[in-house]
């Protein structure tokens, strides 16, 4: 391993086509230059078509993956996707900070798949939002921000509504303006504009996004720089084909 690039941890489930999870991950990292390791939450049965079933990793496991993994590198960021519930999310970011206080953690709420399976309930939302507190960034769409923060939309716009956590709101479902994130930062709210490149829908955009995320945070750049530059690799990412698997390496 080169001594000159960061540790990055992925925490997310395994896709086997290979176009979300744990290994557009790492292929996300590759790209990068940056070491990623990754530990799976959950195995799934699925094509970039049609999400058929899962089996989750026995939490007690994936906490003794993550303290092995920390007691033996210094891991700068990590990205965690798909978790059964809010408790193990709380586990698995708590043993995180404990081990290493300054790490980076993202997390990509992915609480259903694009064929509805649904991943993760909320119902005690004063315990959603004490852990958020402890996440640097969370990265949702407009239907995951509603489910997280209910009203947040028409809330947001009227400043009526305090977040716990930076948020880069993803625009590909924002009807009125396709493909413009929104960045709220504590204190800014700061607009990701699309570039006019001819971008197709790809399976997974969202892990590939994240992903770029942690490895540019691990350069120590800030979250307004990570989340600019990883706009720019998923643009071109999602320009890479026509069809829902995209290529990682473009030029």
């Amino acid at each position: 391993m080169s001594a000159n690039r960061p540790f990055v941890l992925t925490i997310a489930g395994l896709d086997p086509s290979g176009g979300a999870g744990i290994l557009a991950d790492i292929k996300t990292f590759e790209q990068h230059k940056v070491t990623g390791f990754g530990i799976s939450t959950a195995n799934t049965i699925q094509t970039e078509n049609v999400f058929h079933e899962i089996q989750w990793t026995n939490s007690d496991f994936i906490i003794r993956s993550i303290e092995t993994l920390f007691n033996s590198y210094k891991i700068s960021s990590v990205k965690i996707g798909i978790v059964s519930s809010l408790n193990d999310l709380n586990q698995i970011i708590s043993t995180i900070k404990n081990l290493s206080p300054t790490t980076k953690i993202i997390w990509d709420p992915v609480l259903k798949s694009t064929t509805k399976f649904e991943f993760m309930t909320i119902e005690d939302y004063s315990h959603l939002y004490k852990i958020l507190s402890k996440i640097d960034l969370i990265t949702p769409n407009y239907h995951e921000i509603e489910i997280l923060f209910p009203g947040f939309i028409s809330k947001m716009l009227c400043k009526e509504i305090k977040i716990p956590v930076n948020i880069l709101l993803k625009g590909g479902h924002n009807e009125t303006e396709i493909g413009t994130d929104r960045l709220f930062l504590k204190n800014e709210i700061y607009d990701l504009f699309p570039t006019e490149k001819e971008c197709s829908e790809k399976h997974g955009s969202g892990c590939v996004l994240s992903s770029a995320i942690a490895s540019n945070l691990a350069y120590n750049q800030t979250i307004k720089e990570a989340c600019k530059n990883a706009k720019n690799y998923i643009e071109k990412y999602l320009s890479s084909t026509s069809t829902l698997i995209g290529y990682h390496y473009v030029q």
